[in-house]
């Protein structure tokens, strides 16, 4: 693949995942627990991670991380957002690489290991070991969301022929 249509794939995937966010930003919670979140931009995430490979994931995450902290603030929120997608990431990359696992599996391991990874700084960061007893409802929210995002991504990674494209 050319750099400069790698490049634009990756801008592309970058300013999706970017958009994402902010749409879900806008969609009411419908669950008071805060936290519980469908992680639409993960749909890119997984995209380019099948489509382009494991370093362009990774860098389509931090950009997407980076940029949504600059747009809403909150360097709190930062620090849980790259934890949790760096984790997640490096799971699915694995599960990706060394299993048989399909989309919604590795969908569903990232959207539990993000959840399992920002609990454990929330642990560490607010010296809490009440924050453990919300990991039940975020393990079954991220494995919902995952079933969710990984049909999504399953679709689009199937449907899109990039060859095709440019």
């Amino acid at each position: 693949m050319k750099k400069a249509k790698k490049l634009t794939l990756l801008a592309m995937t970058a300013a999706v995942a970017i958009v994402l966010s902010f749409v879900e930003s806008q969609i009411p919670t419908f669950i008071a627990i805060p936290g519980v979140k469908l992680g639409l931009a993960n749909i890119a995430i997984m995209f380019t991670l099948y489509k382009l490979g494991v370093s362009e994931a990774f860098i389509v995450s931090i950009i997407r991380a980076l940029t949504v902290f600059l747009i809403f603030g909150g360097i709190v929120a930062l620090i849980y957002t790259l934890c949790g997608a760096i984790f997640s990431l490096v799971i699915m990359c694995l599960l990706r690489k060394l299993s048989p696992f399909s989309e919604v599996g590795v969908s569903v391991a990232g959207g539990v290991s993000h959840n399992i990874a920002q609990v454990a700084v929330a642990f560490f960061m607010l010296d809490a070991s009440a924050i453990l007893l919300y990991l039940p409802v975020l393990l079954f929210s991220g494995t919902v969301a995952g079933v969710v995002i990984g049909i999504v991504s399953g679709i689009l990674i199937r449907r899109i022929n990039l060859d095709k494209i440019f």
